[in-house]
């Protein structure tokens, strides 16, 4: 898979690309993530890339010219899967859309900033706007690394267990059900006496109980 973020704030993205399983994600090839500085692409002589809105109001909007002249260079290049804008006004990010952008081969991510994008922008190129949570940050940088991350894990290679990914949080519309390790007893806490059985189909019931309680506890919505 290769990943393109667009962003004017490239720094913001070298230490979370640059650590842990998306460093060794890199490292073995199952992923390339290249970041391009928008401002590369401004014909501005002071490479300007934003500008007032059209009708008044606060906030400058990033320009269309630098982002789509990006995004064309892109596409000469390789087909892209999709051109995903990450926006607070998108579709809130699920388990299951991180699934299917798992599949893709290309992928482009837009990172707004200011008050966004020209429209035109979002109306001629972009064809999946996501959004994080229900709430503002100053940029689309964060937002891009949490999508990363979650694409980027499910990838085959990426993860020594393969199946650890398919256990997790929401991947059956569950929460996951408590985990516990070393020591079995910890001031008078100890492990459920089940998970020291051996008994892998009562394990696996436990488990399932244990996750449909937390659902219901703590994101009922998921049930519905």
């Amino acid at each position: 898979m290769r990943i393109d973020i667009l962003t004017l704030l490239p720094q913001l993205l070298q230490s979370p690309f640059s650590d842990s399983i998306l460093k060794r994600a890199q490292e073995k090839g199952c992923v390339e993530i290249h970041v391009h500085n928008i401002r590369d692409y401004s014909t501005h002589r002071q490479k300007s890339v934003d500008d007032y809105q059209y009708g008044g109001g606060a906030g400058m909007v990033m320009t269309i010219q630098p982002i789509a002249d990006c995004i064309n260079k892109l596409k000469s290049e390789r087909d892209y899967d999709e051109v995903i804008y990450m926006t607070p006004d998108g579709v809130i990010l699920e388990q299951s859309h991180c699934n299917t952008l798992s599949l893709a081969k290309n992928l482009i991510i837009l990172c707004g900033h200011y008050k966004g994008v020209d429209q035109r922008i979002r109306d001629l190129f972009v064809t999946r706007e996501i959004s994080i949570g229900s709430y503002v940050l100053s940029g689309g940088e964060l937002g891009a690394a949490v999508l990363t991350d979650a694409i980027v894990r499910l990838l085959p290679g990426v993860l020594n267990d393969e199946t650890s990914a398919l256990t997790d949080s929401f991947q059956d519309g569950l929460l996951a059900p408590p985990v516990y390790t070393r020591p079995e007893e910890y001031e008078g806490h100890k492990v459920p006496e089940i998970l020291l059985s051996g008994h892998s189909t009562k394990i696996e019931e436990w488990r399932y109980e244990q996750s449909v309680q937390r659902t219901k506890e703590r994101r009922p919505d998921l049930l519905d």
